[in-house]
């Protein structure tokens, strides 16, 4: 079974195998991580935890039944109720319903173990797979951004109970 879990120490290597096998895949619809960020996979890892627990970000990872990562899943910028979400998931597991269905998982823990009642994201237009995960999952545009140089729209969510 398919299982969404909080950002962990014991995720780093699962996590590294997952941005590199797909380092190329993300790379067609979101900018490259560059060179350094594997160089220093481990301390940026590390920094994402310690970030974590200070309770301004929630990580997550979409692993498989063997811990192999499938996606992950972030709140980030927590404050006053709302975060910005942000998302990936693996190029095996694109197009089989995987981000939506962790994007779903994600908004509940928002609002249930986080305490968010908003929640906002952006992407370029030209990812149709992003644009189509955040509609379906209750997101409504709510303005134009610019991406790194690339055309893009900001979305955001209320939370409710139901959620």
């Amino acid at each position: 079974m398919i299982e969404l879990q909080r950002l962990h120490a014991r995720h780093a290597a699962a996590l590294l195998r997952f941005e590199r096998e797909n380092r190329e895949w993300f790379a067609r619809s979101v900018p490259d991580r560059g060179d350094a960020y594997f160089a220093g996979f481990a301390a940026r890892h590390a920094a994402l935890l310690a970030e974590q627990a200070t309770g301004a970000c929630h990580f997550h990872v979409l692993v498989d039944p063997d811990g192999a990562v499938l996606g992950r899943f972030n709140l980030v910028d927590a404050a006053g109720g709302e975060a910005e979400l942000g998302y990936r998931v693996a190029e095996r597991a694109a197009g089989r319903g995987v981000a939506t269905d962790g994007v779903r998982r994600v908004l509940a823990l928002a609002r249930r173990a986080y305490g968010l009642r908003r929640l906002t994201a952006e992407t370029t237009l030209d990812n149709a797979g992003s644009l189509a995960v955040l509609r379906r999952t209750g997101f409504a545009p709510v303005g134009e951004v610019s991406l790194d140089g690339r055309p893009g729209l900001r979305f955001a969510r209320e939370l409710t109970a139901d959620d």
